[in-house]
């Protein structure tokens, strides 16, 4: 939390109970949900907040990188409260996405035509296949 706090402060965020609260909800998440999945969440607490409250919340902490915004892939943006270096599993039936870790893939290499190209600001390995529920 203290790491939230500094981060808003940084950005002149101000602090109000629906942020707070969004944050929390995010933190407690393992799931990776949508927007519209948090916002179900969060309205358990506030009723009356709005989806576009929620979404541009969202959208905000990953720009000040106290949440991560994992790839859509053609579907809903997903949200991950982990902001630490990490991979991603993702099943393309189910579309469930689990996190892991790979010193190999922290340290791969950058070809010279890209970094040319691009400066790199972040490396993510995303393996996509079928999860154990949905191979039977």
């Amino acid at each position: 939390m203290d790491l939230f706090y500094e981060k808003c402060s940084q950005h002149n965020l101000r602090m109000t109970p629906q942020r707070l609260e969004i944050f929390k909800v995010v933190l407690k998440a393992k799931d990776h949900p949508s927007a519209d999945t948090l916002y179900k969440r969060v309205r358990k607490i506030f009723p009356n907040i709005s989806f576009d409250t929620v979404y541009r919340t969202l959208l905000s902490f990953s720009k000040i990188g106290i949440v991560n915004l994992v790839e859509g892939y053609g579907e809903e943006k997903r949200f991950d409260p982990n902001i630490y270096n990490h991979h991603h599993l993702r099943c393309i039936k189910c579309h469930k996405i689990v996190d892991f870790t790979c010193p190999e893939y922290d340290t791969i290499k950058i070809p010279r035509e890209i970094k040319n190209k691009f400066t790199i600001t972040g490396k993510r390995v995303i393996l996509e296949g079928l999860c154990t529920q949905c191979k039977r």
